[in-house]
């Protein structure tokens, strides 16, 4: 395809592409409250009650989910793709994780309840990332290509958005707020535990647009048995034909490496800030505050420079200036010094997984939309249990945080090197490709 901005194909759907958009400040509230910064720094210190034992295992937790998620990722992308309706799917998956949220509020501080918080934390998981299969497929469908891009960066960029509000809401509302007309014990920890709630609550209530506005793909006629069949079927012809598909699994395998880095970075962050800082539940909520705007407004940002210079170029970008803020943050010592290179790494942050998920758009083949979409959640946790249990030993072996967290960096050196070997979108052969510019 030529460089330049050709006719669009098609007229957006404004109403429904807004509507996609919303499930990203839909979805954020899990990977916000439950993920990063307050079921996690909540599980270590207030559950299992010690800085070291509790990294470990939430390090084993989410790990193993990931690998539950990888291995049935690219299995329900195929099937999805020989039923054809996304929506389905994307409901069911919404709700498993607007149910596994809503149980945390059964954990209780110094219960050192851990296979019933595995459990649920592992439901929600697999509810949140497969979902996200279906609704990144979608995109394709509703953008036009040269606003692959920007619709895709402003997505994030509303997640992080949203991610903000909830953080304020649970800051200020539960936690730091007066809660006794909700009747909540502060020593049962009840309003740290209604956050749980509330993020079941917010996920539900704000992708109602996705599930009503958003038109889905019509069914091919397939019962569940032959959609199964035929789903298999297609994933095992995908994978005979992986030399025809080079250009994406070096991606995926790109991918999979510095995304790893930046879930674990994630995954561990309230927990590194509360045991190497001294961080009490305030500051890492401040902080978290804090990181989600400059993740927000680099998402926002970038989202031009992907339409501009192509997902590939603004991939490699966000990862020189990810690790040079990771390695600074890592070496710091002061308090003050974390919070600036923090709010620097999160510039980065939001661009990464926007022009990821823009790049696969452009190169991912029309009639395999799902089913490599289903890969490309397969490529976010595939060693997603590495990242987490590599930080958990290394912690434990060490007696140090910050010697468990320094191995992030290999991961995201390693995906750099191996994404400059990804050609750009436009040099694919046409049919393949969606309007990236060289």
């Amino acid at each position: 395809m030529a460089a330049g901005r050709p006719a669009l194909p098609r007229d957006e759907n404004k109403k429904a592409l807004w509507s996609w958009a919303l499930y990203d400040w839909a979805n954020s509230a899990f990977f916000t409250i439950i993920l990063t910064f307050i079921f996690a720094q909540y599980f270590t210190q207030g559950v299992i009650q010690d800085d070291v034992a509790g990294t470990r295992a939430w390090g084993n937790i989410v790990g193993i989910s990931g690998i539950v998620v990888a291995l049935l990722a690219p299995i329900l992308g195929a099937i999805a793709d020989q039923h054809g309706r996304r929506k389905p799917w994307l409901i069911i998956c919404t709700l498993l994780c607007v149910l596994g949220s809503a149980m945390l509020w059964f954990v209780e501080p110094g219960s050192g309840d851990l296979w019933f918080t595995a459990f649920w934390v592992g439901i929600a998981i697999l509810g949140a990332e497969c979902a996200f299969i279906f609704y990144n497929a979608m995109l394709p469908d509703l953008a036009s290509p040269q606003r692959l891009g920007r619709w895709s960066g402003w997505a994030w960029g509303l997640g992080y958005v949203g991610g903000v509000t909830c953080l304020v809401v649970a800051l200020y509302g539960f936690i730091d707020g007066n809660t006794d007309w909700l009747g909540l014990d502060r020593d049962a920890m009840e309003h740290v535990r209604a956050t749980f709630v509330m993020v079941a609550l917010w996920y539900l209530v704000f992708s109602l647009p996705a599930f009503f506005w958003i038109p889905d793909q019509p069914g091919r006629g397939l019962s569940a048995a032959q959609a199964i069949r035929s789903g298999l079927g297609q994933l095992r012809d995908s994978l005979r034909k992986a030399r025809e598909l080079g250009h994406i699994l070096r991606f995926l395998v790109a991918r999979m490496l510095y995304t790893d880095g930046l879930a674990t970075i994630f995954t561990f962050g309230g927990v590194y800030a509360a045991g190497t800082f001294g961080m009490d539940q305030t500051g890492v909520l401040q902080f978290a505050i804090a990181l989600n705007i400059t993740s927000g407004l680099g998402a926002l940002a970038f989202a031009w420079v992907d339409d501009a210079l192509g997902g590939r170029n603004t991939v490699l970008l966000s990862l020189i200036g990810l690790g040079t803020s990771a390695l600074a943050i890592l070496l710091v010592e002061s308090v003050m010094w974390f919070w600036i290179w923090g709010l620097v790494l999160g510039i980065f942050v939001g661009p990464l997984q926007s022009a990821s998920r823009s790049y696969m758009a452009r190169i991912v083949p029309p009639d395999l939309q799902t089913q490599m979409f289903g890969l490309f959640a397969f490529s976010g946790k595939a060693t997603a249990f590495a990242g987490p249990l590599l930080v958990g030993w290394v912690t434990v072996a060490t007696g140090s945080q910050r010697w468990g967290m320094a191995t992030i960096l290999g991961f995201l050196v390693i995906g750099f090197l191996i994404m400059l070997t990804v050609p750009h979108a436009a040099s694919i052969r046409p049919g393949n490709h969606r309007g990236e510019h060289a």
